[in-house]
């Protein structure tokens, strides 16, 4: 299984795994369109590439929706479209995967870290952004956290309202809708991921959406050396020659991938109702349970991808042992995220989050995918749920809990 973003649990063989975090399926048919994409002769961006942003475009309403060789190179380009660098900050969640925040650090511009809305809401607050806009202040990064769309209308309006960009990290939102848009449309840009352990997940790749005309012929630019027209369009007019028009990088997705790509696209849909009724499952089994909460779902008749499904351990549970009793069932766990604010890269600690930092200390992410069998989810439901109400720490003497793997996490 790809990299998806999170820290390692205990170690188990992949062959006594019997419920894996994520399991990535690709179907006979995908599977012939990336072969007949290799036998065309075409293998780098060219006409399925076209092909897979036109279905996007009609998929998600976006006006513009650029294919790039991953979610982290969308977000990059958006930062550099949006016109961040040296002496400019953006207001970033720090519970999010790396990218979320190194996109804009390598434009040179500062991560300024805001506050997540709550433990059982734990994506960037709109109010906590809006307090640490500063004078620099450029742009503001959100995060999807598992598909959930979060406080992104409101982030949406606070840009509008202080003149800011924002740039969502829709990484988790692959079918994630609110008030009637796809998330990752309702800010200057929005990125989407095809990661191996995304709704969309083909191994990796990326997708840009905006309905701005100058982000997005900056866009397609920047994935290409600046080029003014991709091989394929030169192809198409016969017209072999090019210019330079700004440095940029090479953030191309090929052909055999988006080929790919467009075929999981016709199942998005069916493959997160399945993940919304595993989801009810969960729901329903530890609504009430003892040692576990649940995060907000989405509001009544919004969609969500459910991407990830976390619970949120009592301050008592040991999350070490719980995660090592499911392990001990062939159940995978993970983590999302390790608090970035917290990290070396970031400055190890001297922001103070609270609400961030206590659920990154309690959350644990559950298996979802949609391919997920009854037995599976039943396997899950009755080790978590053991494992929850036996996974107290044992009190000292002095009457207070023992080391956790809380503390130790």
């Amino acid at each position: 299984m790809g990299n998806n973003g999170s820290a390692p649990g205990p170690e188990v063989s992949t062959a006594d795994r019997k419920v894996p975090l994520a399991s990535p399926c690709l179907l006979e048919s995908e599977l012939q369109e990336a072969i007949d994409a290799y036998r065309s002769g075409w293998l780098c961006m060219g006409p399925r590439t076209a092909e897979l942003e036109e279905s996007m475009r009609s998929y998600t309403g976006a006006r513009e929706a650029i294919a790039v060789s991953s979610c982290s190179a969308a977000l990059h380009i958006a930062c550099l479209a949006a016109g961040l660098g040296p002496g400019d900050t953006a207001i970033v969640p720090s519970l999010a995967f790396a990218a979320t925040v190194n996109a804009v650090a390598a434009t040179g511009a500062a991560p300024r870290f805001a506050e997540i809305a709550a433990i059982d809401r734990p994506w960037l607050s709109a109010e906590a952004a809006e307090a640490a806009i500063e004078p620099s202040t450029k742009a503001i990064v959100a995060m999807s956290y598992g598909g959930h769309p979060g406080e992104v209308a409101a982030l949406a309006e606070l840009a509008e309202r202080r003149n800011l960009a924002l740039i969502e990290d829709a990484a988790h939102a692959s079918g994630s809708w609110q008030e009637g848009r796809h998330v990752g449309t309702f800010g200057l840009a929005g990125a989407l991921s095809f990661s191996a352990s995304k709704n969309l997940g083909v191994g990796e790749g990326g997708m840009l959406l905006t309905d701005d005309d100058e982000i997005a012929r900056r866009a397609r630019a920047l994935r290409w050396h600046g080029i003014s027209a991709s091989t394929w369009e030169r192809r198409r007019a016969a017209a072999p020659e090019y210019t330079v028009e700004e440095v940029g990088l090479n953030y191309r997705i090929d052909d055999p991938r988006a080929a790919l790509v467009n075929a999981r696209l016709r199942r998005l849909d069916d493959d997160n109702r399945r993940r919304a009724e595993v989801v009810a499952a969960y729901r329903a089994a530890f609504a009430g349970a003892a040692g576990v909460s649940l995060l907000e779902p989405p509001p009544e008749g919004e969609r969500a991808s459910h991407c990830v499904f976390a619970v949120v351990l009592d301050e008592g549970i040991e999350r070490i042992g719980f995660r090592e009793q499911l392990s001990a069932r062939g159940v995978e766990t993970s983590i999302h995220f390790p608090p970035l604010h917290d990290s070396r890269a970031y400055g190890g600690g001297t922001t103070a989050l609270p609400l961030t930092e206590s659920f990154a200390q309690r959350a644990v992410s559950l298996p979802i995918f949609p391919q997920m069998e009854e037995w599976q989810v039943g396997l899950v439901i009755e080790t978590a749920l053991e494992a929850a109400e036996g996974g107290q720490a044992p009190v000292d003497g002095d009457g207070s809990r023992g080391r956790s793997a809380v503390a130790a996490g």
